[in-house]
């Protein structure tokens, strides 16, 4: 069979295409580098630690300072970019307008039918809290919350943030005895501790809760947690800010409060760091034998009664530190296995 013959059109398709090709100009080099371009990565934003808060306001005849405080915390509130947020009012058993501004301001309000202390406020709130982490502040308008942003950049890195006066805002004799709260108190936990005494605070709730049934129901609260997180091995922070004057009459009662705040301290200290209590009154009492020892040796060439006594009671107090140290270590293992530290 012979072969099928091709169509004219398709025969001549090929001479067509070359004599295209060879009449065209020819494509010119790119004389230019192309730009090198560095590939883009993406880094995903960093989440906060802190996406569901609980701000506990503790306040008692506070109808003068807390509508224009809750108005300002609305605001540092909707823009902190948070997951989600709430505020609770605990009016201590208030004669005024307190709890019904609060409700007004669109605040939670949880009341007490009298007043049981600044501290059982906090204590009720923090109860009452849903989120992850609290922020504390006072009622009476001294701490701006406009410095939230700031302290909740800190909890990146911390358990607790204390928003520090630095040894201002109050009158004289009152921060002279804040610096001295501080400086005990920093000999206690073996940390610089700035401001023992701020209620203003933002931190963990589940800390928080742990340790709700150390707290007082005075105003001598922000030393227990202060004090109860520092030697609990929990980070805490320090935030500094300018306090502002409050409106009205402060609650607090220099000599009673005052006297009861060294009182927690010791008593905080001997939970959590008993040595630093036992030890240096153990010495003390040592030295003091030891003295009257070389007294009576010169003077009768003898080693009294009195000297066998006060090395003896040196000796029960330091064993006494001893096993109380070992207590307070059974505590704190118990504690860290309930958070997985």
């Amino acid at each position: 069979m012979s072969p099928r013959p091709q169509p004219p059109a398709l025969e001549a398709l090929p001479d067509a295409l070359f004599a295209l090709m060879a009449t065209g100009e020819r494509p010119r080099a790119r004389t230019e580098t192309p730009v090198a371009r560095a590939p883009v990565h993406t880094a995903p934003r960093p989440e906060s630690r802190v996406q569901r808060l609980s701000v506990v306001v503790p306040a008692r005849d506070e109808a003068a300072n807390l509508p224009a405080l809750l108005a300002e915390l609305d605001t540092a509130l909707r823009g902190a970019n948070l997951a989600s947020y709430e505020v609770i009012v605990v009016d201590d058993g208030s004669t005024d307008e307190t709890p019904r501004l609060a409700a007004a301001s669109g605040a939670a309000v949880v009341r007490h039918a009298e007043s049981l202390g600044n501290g059982a406020a906090v204590k009720r709130g923090i109860r009452e809290a849903r989120g992850d982490w609290i922020l504390l502040l006072d009622g009476d308008g001294q701490h701006p919350p406009a410095e939230l942003q700031a302290m909740l950049a800190l909890a990146q890195h911390h358990d607790m943030v204390v928003g520090s006066r630095g040894g201002k805002g109050g009158s004289a004799h009152r921060n002279l005895a804040n610096r001295i709260y501080n400086r005990f108190a920093s000999y206690v936990s073996g940390r610089s501790i700035p401001d023992l005494t701020s209620g203003f605070r933002l931190l963990r709730a589940d800390v928080a809760k742990d340790l709700v049934w150390l707290l007082p129901n005075t105003f001598s609260y922000p030393t227990t947690i202060t004090m109860s997180m520092l030697r609990g091995g929990w980070s805490v922070g320090f935030h500094p800010f300018a306090v502002r004057p409050r409106r009205g009459k402060s609650h607090i009662r220099l000599v009673a409060d005052g006297s009861r705040f060294f009182l927690i301290i010791l008593r905080i200290a001997t939970m959590f760091a008993p040595l630093r209590v036992f030890l240096p009154v153990s010495m003390a009492v040592a030295a003091l034998g030891a003295a009257w020892y070389f007294h009576t040796w010169l003077t009768d060439g003898r080693f009294t009664n009195m000297a066998v006594l006060l090395f003896s009671q040196a000796g029960i107090l330091f064993a006494l530190g001893l096993i109380a140290e070992q207590i307070a270590s059974l505590r704190f293992q118990g504690m860290s296995r309930e958070h997985g530290r």
